[in-house]
């Protein structure tokens, strides 16, 4: 009986011929395999054996794991919804809050309500200085709180206020009947002591019969805001003299309200107009001191009513002050003169030297001579560009500005012949 020929594994390529001996076939163990099974010529059966496991291929011994609770696609884009409406709920909040309690940077101030303003008019100052102000919101606050107009009057808000707090404040105009007290700028602070002792509807505890420059300034406590050479003047149109401090306008006050009161809060509110301008002047003027800047505004007021033409009036007098020259102003003739004043001004009056003349002194007058408005303030601080040395009215409307005296002679004879024209075509009475 034949043996049967073994199975020759194939000869592999790192197998060199010296490697066999006399063909004697060697048996090679796999050591890679410590549990060798010898070869079954057998077929299985494929039918019930398992798929391939995965973990065999990627050499994981664990089987992969698949969640079966992933949330929906719905219900993530319903979380995203949430997260929406809540982000928008959150900018409402805080815009409503802005809105009602966001404060505008403003210092304490007087407030003049003018005959027909709203409360809706108000609203602007407050979108432009509070981030996320709205004034839909604003409006449906005013219409679920208030339920009267806004009055006219003068209201003392608080420093930096809440549009609250403010619409609290204002509210009170409709518990108070409201007394006018109007101020005309380059009107004096003796037509302002006057005004609010006719009206019988202040209450008089500043401006009694015998009240003086210096009683008034002592009992409003201003002494300390006038220069030593106005306090301890011996002139007595001079001496204490409040001139120039109170803001003219037209303010509404409750019936029983004192004049000190209003005294103060004109003082106050010119106060803060004149230190605005001053921190914000232009260089190179030849004012010291906001006084003195005080002092030209009121002259400016005086000398025109044409706002185009305050700037350039503000020119005329800074140039004559830089150099050396005399202001030569006719209204401060006439405010030295006092009550001694009949409407005209003649030769003697010009060659006077008073406390005020600038014909006849250097520099500027001691005191202002009347009561001058924001826009002359701003004017004396910010001149116009200009070299004009003189100006004379035109007998039309406004003045001509001229650099030079030649100049100003030309200037000053077309005025008198416009005023002999217009004299002459003036019917006899």
């Amino acid at each position: 009986m034949s043996k049967p020929t073994p199975n020759i594994p194939p000869e592999r390529p790192n197998e060199s011929p010296s490697n066999k001996q006399d063909g004697t076939v060697e048996e090679r163990v796999d050591t890679t395999l410590p549990d060798a099974q010898p070869v079954v010529d057998e077929v299985e059966d494929t039918s019930a054996t398992p798929a391939t496991n995965v973990s065999l291929i990627s050499g994981n011994s664990k089987p992969r794991q698949y969640k079966v609770n992933n949330p929906s696609f719905f219900m993530q884009r319903g979380y995203q919804v949430l997260l929406v409406l809540g982000l928008i709920a959150a900018f409402f909040l805080v815009m409503v809050y802005q809105t009602l309690f966001g404060r505008i940077e403003q210092p304490q101030q007087m407030v003049t309500i003018e005959p027909g303003q709203t409360y809706y008019g108000l609203l602007p100052q407050w979108q432009q200085q509070i981030p996320l102000f709205s004034a839909g919101v604003a409006k449906l606050y005013i219409k679920s709180q208030v339920d009267a107009p806004l009055h006219a009057g003068t209201y003392k808000l608080p420093e930096n206020p809440t549009i609250a707090e403010a619409l609290q404040i204002l509210g009170q105009g409709a518990k108070a009947a409201m007394v006018k007290v109007q101020i005309i700028e380059g009107k004096t602070s003796k037509d302002l002591y006057q005004a609010l002792r006719d009206n019988d509807k202040i209450e008089k505890e500043v401006l009694t019969a015998d009240s003086d420059n210096a009683s008034i300034a002592q009992a409003l406590d201003l002494t300390g805001v006038l220069p030593d050479s106005v306090a301890n003047s011996s002139d007595p149109i001079v001496n204490y003299n409040l001139e120039g401090w109170f803001a003219p306008d037209t303010y509404y006050y409750g019936e029983g309200t004192s004049d000190k009161k209003v005294l103060t809060d004109l003082y106050n509110r010119q106060q803060q107009v004149l230190t605005d301008a001053w921190e914000n002047r232009a260089p190179n003027l030849p004012y010291k001191s906001p006084y003195e800047a005080l002092v030209m505004a009121s002259i400016i007021e005086k000398e025109t009513s044409v706002a185009d033409e305050r700037p350039l009036v503000s020119a005329v007098f800074r140039n004559r002050l830089n150099k050396n020259m005399r202001m030569q102003t006719d209204p401060t003739i006439i405010y030295g003169m006092g009550s001694r004043y009949d409407g005209n001004i003649r030769r003697k009056d010009i060659n006077e030297k008073t406390s005020y003349n600038t014909y006849q002194i250097d520099g500027l007058p001691p005191t202002p001579i009347a009561l001058p408005s924001a826009a002359s303030i701003e004017a004396t601080l910010h001149p116009a560009d200009s070299e004009a040395l003189y100006f004379v009215a035109t007998g039309n409307g406004g003045h001509k500005f001229t650099n030079s005296l030649a100049e100003h002679n030309q200037a000053v004879k077309d005025y008198l012949s416009v005023m002999r024209e217009k004299k002459s075509q003036t019917p006899p009475q």
